[in-house]
C-alpha cells in the first residue's frame, strides 16, 4: 500500500486544566476519567513521517528541550527509536526487557535510558522487515516512522513500561510519555494509561490513522504528577503467521510501535 503524506486538520494540541466535570479534550481521549488534575495532550496523524514531526516537536518541548544521551543529568528528555538495536536482538523475538534500562557500568550510555519493559515471560520483538518474516501480508500493513525498525510485544497486546534513574537501579518517575504507532484502524483499540503510584490518571486513546496514512502519535504530560508506569495497549490482536490486519481482510486491528519520548526519569527523593 503506497501511503502518502497527509495530516488531519484537527491534529492539534489540547492543553487545559481539567476537572472531573470538564468536557472537550477529556471526552476525546479518556475512557477512565481521572480525578481532578492538570494534563496536556498532544496528538497527530499522518501518512508520512514529516507530517507528524511538528506535533512531536511540541511534545518534545513539554518533555524537555534537551535530548539526553549520557547519565547523571537533570532535566531534558529521553527518546527510543529502536534503530540502534544490534542484529543479535533484531528479528528474533528476544529483545531484553531491560535493554534500555541497564545499570551495568560496562555497557555504553545508549543502553542507560531508564526505560524498563514488563517481562511476563513472553517475547518482545524489534523488527527491521515490517514484520514480514512473521506474516508476509504485513508488508502492506506496517511502515516505519524512523527507519528501519519497529517494536511490538509478541505475546500480548498490552505493554507496560516503568522507569529507573538512567544507569542505576533507583526507581524513578516521569511527568509524561508519548509514542508513535503504526496502523491504528479502530478508534477504541489503542491507548495509553498513566499511573501515579496505584492511581490511574486515565486512559487516553490514540487517534486513528488517515485513510491514506499509517502513523499516529499520542503524548500526554502531567506537570503535577509522578508517573511510575505507563500501560500501552496496541491494537486488539496479536501478530502471527496467517493473522491479517482488519485493513487487509482480517478481524483484528494489529498495531505496532516506533519512537518513544519521555522526560528524564528522576528519583523520588
Amino acid at each position: 500500500m503506497k501511503k502518502q503524506f497527509q495530516q488531519l486538520a484537527n491534529a492539534a494540541t489540547c492543553t487545559a486544566a481539567i476537572i472531573l466535570s470538564a468536557t472537550g479534550c477529556k471526552k476525546d481521549y479518556n475512557t477512565n476519567y481521572p480525578p481532578a488534575t492538570i494534563y496536556t495532550v498532544v496528538k497527530a496523524v499522518s501518512g508520512d513521517s514529516l507530517g507528524i514531526v511538528v506535533k512531536m516537536n511540541e511534545y518534545r518541548l513539554l518533555a524537555g528541550n534537551q535530548l539526553n544521551s549520557t547519565t547523571g543529568v537533570t532535566g531534558g528528555r529521553r527518546e527510543v527509536n529502536w534503530d540502534a538495536v544490534p542484529a543479535t536482538f533484531t528479528n528474533a523475538n528476544n529483545f531484553p526487557s531491560d535493554f534500555f534500562g541497564s545499570s551495568d557500568a560496562a555497557l555504553p550510555d545508549g543502553r542507560k535510558r531508564g526505560l524498563l519493559l514488563q517481562n511476563t515471560g513472553t517475547s518482545f520483538r524489534v523488527d527491521s522487515t515490517d514484520f514480514t518474516e512473521v506474516e508476509p501480508s504485513y508488508a502492506t500493513t506496517f511502515e516505519t516512522f524512523s527507519k528501519k525498525k519497529l517494536f511490538v510485544y509478541m505475546g500480548n497486546n498490552v505493554t507496560e513500561v516503568s522507569f529507573k534513574v538512567p544507569g542505576t537501579n533507583t526507581d524513578a518517575y516521569v511527568k509524561g510519555f508519548g509514542a508513535v504507532f503504526t496502523d491504528v484502524d479502530d478508534a477504541n483499540s489503542t491507548s495509553l494509561e498513566f499511573f501515579s503510584g496505584s492511581k490511574s490518571l486515565g486512559t487516553y486513546k490514540v487517534p486513528v490513522r488517515t485513510a491514506t496514512g499509517s502513523f499516529s502519535f499520542l503524548g500526554v504530560n502531567f506537570p503535577d504528577e509522578k508517573i511510575i508506569k505507563v500501560r500501552i495497549t496496541e491494537g486488539n490482536g496479536l501478530l502471527g503467521s496467517g493473522v491479517k490486519d482488519i485493513s487487509n481482510g482480517g478481524t483484528k486491528d494489529l498495531v505496532v510501535m516506533d519512537d518513544f519520548i519521555y522526560d528524564e526519569p528522576r528519583p523520588f527523593n
